[in-house]
């Protein structure tokens, strides 16, 4: 490429050179942007967050409760079930109206997959109120 001289007079011959100062300039401006600009995308606040007891609210008659014990039993209130009957009763549970809430209680040191296999089925079989239940952390 072959560029023609700023002062023609003194220099017959083309210029070979490209100026890239206005570039170096460019990009020297849009690094300053970024870096101003940078900290306004991160968007974690730190807060700390006030703390407070609520009262247990009182259990409504149109829930059932589910429990899932450590070993992976389930239970319908407080009755020991096989995985056969809980897909009968969770039937029959979608096919009231309104439909009840679904509470489920499971242990600390229950396998995830059970918990998910349980969520599962009352999701294949309609009910959508779902809802799970912990002990309120006390104070020592």
């Amino acid at each position: 490429m072959a560029f023609g001289a700023f002062n023609h007079h003194r220099q017959k011959e083309s210029m070979a050179d490209i100026n890239v100062t206005p570039m170096v300039d460019v990009m020297l401006c849009l690094l300053v942007i970024f870096i101003i600009s940078a900290p306004m995308f991160t968007n974690a606040v730190k807060l700390d967050l006030p703390k407070a007891q609520a009262a247990a609210s009182p259990q409504q008659p149109d829930t059932l409760s589910v429990s899932i014990d450590a070993t992976g039993t389930v239970f319908w209130n407080n009755e020991a079930l096989k995985a056969a009957e809980l897909d009968e009763r969770l039937a029959v549970a979608a096919a009231r109206q309104p439909q009840p809430e679904l509470q489920l209680r499971a242990d600390k040191d229950t396998r995830y997959e059970v918990v998910a296999q349980v969520m599962a089925a009352a999701q294949t079989h309609g009910l959508a109120k779902i809802g799970f239940v912990t002990d309120p952390k006390k104070d020592k």
